[in-house]
């Protein structure tokens, strides 16, 4: 009996060592990307009346998150995975012009009224470390 409770007591001390130390190496964070965006405009008769594109700098999540696997006993496996993901804290709406935009033939269009199209976009505004496949928040 001694020698599991030393067992068991090694075994909690060896996980806070881990998880004091990987805690330090999470860095899930907020990080500029560069996309490329095609919008297209329809009439009310579903024929395209433009389509609009460009390179467009938006925020992305990216990093790492602790995860961990420990003993239980109540487990099937004899194990308990805890898994943490990279995600989104906060969105946040933002309006980006795109500017190459052509005609139904390929043609670019000079007017200034339909040289230029903004379209809405959502985007991370922080990014946070989340118990993996947890949708409720």
């Amino acid at each position: 009996m001694n020698i599991m409770i030393t067992k068991i007591f090694f075994l909690v001390q060896l996980f806070y060592i881990v998880i004091s130390k990987s805690s330090a190496e999470e860095n899930c964070e907020t990080v500029a990307s560069e996309v490329h965006v095609t919008k297209e405009e329809y009439d009310e008769m579903g024929r395209l009346l433009r389509s609009c594109s460009g390179e467009v700098s938006v925020n992305k999540c990216e990093g790492m998150c602790n995860s961990q696997v420990h003993p239980s006993i109540s487990s099937a496996t004899g194990f308990q995975k805890e898994c943490f993901c990279c995600r989104e804290k906060f969105l946040r709406e933002r309006l980006v012009t795109l500017t190459h935009c052509y005609d139904p033939d390929g043609i670019r269009f000079e007017d200034e009224e339909n040289a230029l199209m903004e379209v809405r976009l959502r985007e991370p505004d922080e990014c946070e470390c989340y118990k993996c496949g947890d949708f409720s928040r």
